[in-house]
């Protein structure tokens, strides 16, 4: 139980109508959830506006409403708080309720379109191997040292995040690595937060069913480093040219890292193939397992936020050398017929050209390289035509398929991507709806020493059809039919 004074402190209130002197149970924004003496902040989402069930959660219990317009009729005994988004006030409450635990930590935030989920998550790796109490909050997992949970969101709702961070303060743990999507900044889920500092990886087409136009979806991953202190560090990548732009009007202390421009952290790679990468990072040169120009950039931005969060250099760069990779990002195998299978979550166009490139960079001789690649259904319908086109134009052969048609017909959605492939390239392209016989297909056309790569869905497990999520896992199907072509 909490005083109600003492969780809107910071929230920007316009009104309030009834007694302000109550304790509190918990603070809840579904009012399913709502019990006796619970606070109910009434969000507008794209879906449903919370107002409309302000009355359901008075008849569960709830004594106060936090609301951005009062309701017509008032209830008796209920305080009624208007606020100027309760978003941001479900932000800060749920900062508050939790005793501001992000002041607790040293909380770091990885934003861009690609590298997120690697870079969090092999920080955190690295952190732990240098030997303290770490946290992760990412697409893939969640970590409080060693306790792991399902993560469900690329960012989480504000009280789950708040949760996680006073569990990691009551774990001992220093450090906390987070992913920040652009919908989360959006809706106000990482305001109130205290962070110590924030990277941006890159900024290409994505998310634009939500955000509308590519200048709206860079000006909210830009409004991340405005909000950062200036005690905080912002670390940008300085070939992409949006890094500048993040860094125009932020507090927070500037600084860069790049393969090709003048930054405080400058790369340079000196060998790239299915082993790993001979990386020069600041003079210094490391052999690390991961692959691609992709993950020197990643490597990059881990070494500079190590650098900058105070560990010691020659330690840092031993430990970036015993990295892994991230399940579902560049996780390949290799068959006993010397078939490469890799499976990667590249569901942007750049994405999927870093990858496609990366592969082609290290083929060495005439390997064919056979794509299997969807896109998702009920999301961004522009990049469709674009991420066929550079399949097409970067692979051998291309096979069309599925990847989460969620309430879309798959066979328009394929239709879609077909649009954007060039005519000189129709003929190394198939279309397979169903994605496991389309896997099949990949494994059956492959010979000796060719190249799959199954991208999309990395990580998932999960396929997601009119609303049924079905069991899927692309590593662990292609590995199978592969497995079947050794008998």
């Amino acid at each position: 139980m909490i005083e109600l004074k003492d969780i809107l402190y910071k929230v920007a209130i316009d009104a309030v109508v009834g007694n302000t002197v109550l304790t509190i149970n918990k603070i809840e924004f579904d009012s399913r959830k709502i019990e006796e003496n619970d606070v109910f902040v009434a969000i507008r989402g794209s879906v449903s506006d919370g107002h409309d069930f302000i009355e359901k959660a008075i008849a569960r219990g709830a004594k106060v409403i936090v609301c951005e317009e009062l309701p017509n009729v008032k209830i008796d005994n209920i305080t009624y708080i208007v606020a100027e988004n309760t978003q941001s006030a479900l932000a800060i409450m749920a900062s508050n309720f939790y005793e501001n635990p992000s002041e607790n930590l040293k909380l770091v935030g990885v934003t861009g379109t690609n590298g997120k989920t690697t870079i969090a998550t092999l920080l955190y790796q690295l952190f732990k191997k240098a030997g303290f109490k770490v946290g992760l909050l990412s697409t893939v997992k969640i970590w409080v040292d060693v306790k792991e949970y399902k993560a469900t969101h690329t960012t989480p709702d504000s009280l789950t995040i708040n949760r996680y961070l006073k569990e990691m303060n009551e774990a001992g743990v220093e450090y906390c690595f987070m992913e920040v999507s652009s919908h989360g900044i959006h809706q106000k889920r990482t305001e109130g937060l205290e962070f110590t500092g924030g990277i941006f990886t890159n900024l290409s087409h994505d998310h634009l069913d939500y955000h509308n136009t590519f200048k709206e979806y860079r000006d909210v991953k830009k409004t991340f480093f405005d909000e950062l202190s200036s005690n905080a560090f912002a670390l940008t990548n300085r070939d992409d040219k949006n890094g500048a732009f993040m860094l125009q009007n932020t507090k927070a202390k500037p600084y860069g890292y790049a393969l090709k421009s003048y930054a405080d952290f400058r790369g340079q790679i000196l060998e790239n193939n299915l082993e790993g990468l001979l990386l020069k990072l600041n003079d210094h040169e490391v052999w690390t397992k991961l692959i691609g120009s992709f993950n020197a950039y990643n490597l990059l931005a881990i070494f500079g936020t190590a650098e900058l969060l105070g560990l010691e250099t020659l330690e840092t760069l031993r430990l970036l050398s015993d990295l892994k990779s991230v399940s579902g990002r560049f996780q390949y195998l290799i068959s006993g017929q010397h078939i490469t299978a890799i499976v990667d979550y590249a569901h942007t166009p750049d994405a999927l050209k870093n990858v496609l490139e990366t592969i082609n960079d290290i083929r060495t001789n005439n390997e064919t390289l056979i794509t299997v690649v969807g896109c998702g259904g009920d999301r961004d319908k522009m990049k469709r035509p674009v991420m066929g086109n550079v399949a097409a134009r970067l692979s051998n052969k291309v096979i069309f398929t599925s990847d989460n048609p969620r309430t879309e017909n798959p066979e328009q959605i394929i239709e879609d991507i077909e649009k954007g492939v060039e005519p000189q390239d129709y003929k190394k392209t198939l279309s397979i709806t169903d994605r496991k016989q389309a896997i099949k297909t990949a494994c059956q056309l492959a010979e000796k020493d060719d190249i799959i790569l199954i991208a999309g869905k990395g990580h998932e497990t999960y396929q997601e059809i009119n609303g049924e999520r079905f069991d899927f896992n692309d590593f662990e199907i292609v590995k199978e039919e592969l497995k079947k072509l050794n008998k």
